[in-house]
């Protein structure tokens, strides 16, 4: 095991406008939509709660002011849910809070790019190691994707990246990783190719959402050139920051719902809907009723 600096902290960049699922968005952030009755930026920051994360930074944007709201305490629903003896609804809620002081919010004042928003928790982020969850990306499994980046991060320091597999045909749609030497839980990564022409793919392993980066990509995020969309990409900071440290890839296995898509945000509220005791008794048959009659 190679020393390392504890990862303690999170960045998740929700400044997005969300255009895909206007008009509801016009009103609610994205990150605020609901599978079945939690947020998606709930089941992201569980993620990392579960990963021993201990300070949530948030880089939002202009009408993101209900995700700060989000995770307060919010005193008149206390009061009004005490005062009718809802201690079940209570005890939820105090489970969802951060801890005091142990969430930040910093603006991204442009929409700039992944890089950019990255950039923005510089200095609340510091000197240390941090993890980066897009927000849009619901991962499930036994273990949580984050926790098993963090395993693999104590054995091998440097930078993690989560990767799962896609049909070989589909690399040129993803940012695509070269594999190297095997390590326990994952890979060495040797190239990263965003969007690579057909045919051209080093792997069919893509990046799915979720990261570990050392805080020099900031010194190099700054003066990153604008790429792709004319953002700052964080892709093209990665690339440079590689030049100097190593990059390893963690394989996930479990299931990733894409919830900035809106068929991945249907399916993920079907999912998880199906998996709750209390929910699929009353959803199952009319399921399988909705789907026989479009045969």
């Amino acid at each position: 095991m190679v020393q390392h600096s504890k990862l303690r902290k999170a960045v998740f960049p929700v400044a997005g406008l969300g255009t895909r699922f206007l008009p509801a968005t016009k009103a609610v952030p994205k990150e605020m939509l609901t599978v079945v009755d939690k947020p998606v930026i709930q089941y992201v920051v569980d993620e990392a709660a579960e990963a021993g994360i201990e300070h949530f930074v948030f880089v939002t944007g202009r009408g993101k002011g209900v995700i700060e709201d989000y995770f307060d305490i919010q005193f008149e629903l206390e009061q009004t849910l005490k005062a009718r003896n809802k201690n079940a609804e209570l005890t939820l809620l105090s489970g969802l809070l951060p801890k005091a002081g142990s969430a930040s919010f910093t603006r991204q004042q442009e929409p700039l790019g992944l890089g950019h928003a990255v950039w923005c928790a510089r200095d609340i982020v510091g000197g240390e190691p941090f993890a980066l969850l897009l927000p849009d990306m619901i991962m499930r499994a036994e273990k949580g994707c984050l926790k098993g980046m963090v395993e693999l991060y104590e054995n091998t320091g440097g930078n993690v990246i989560a990767v799962e597999e896609c049909a070989p045909d589909q690399a040129h749609k993803y940012g695509i990783v070269g594999v190297g030497e095997q390590l326990e839980g994952g890979f060495r990564i040797t190239e990263m190719v965003e969007k690579p022409a057909k045919g051209t793919a080093p792997s069919n392993f893509f990046i799915n959402g979720r990261y570990i980066l050392q805080p020099e990509i900031f010194a190099i995020l700054e003066t990153q050139e604008r790429g792709a969309g004319n953002e700052i990409q964080l892709t093209d900071g990665m690339l440079k920051l590689a030049k100097t440290q190593a990059f390893a890839g963690y394989h996930f296995k479990g299931q990733t719902f894409d919830c900035g898509a809106k068929d991945g945000f249907i399916l993920a509220n079907v999912s998880f809907a199906i998996e709750r005791a209390d929910i699929r008794p009353m959803i199952e048959e009319p399921l399988k009723a909705l789907l026989a009659a479009l045969k």
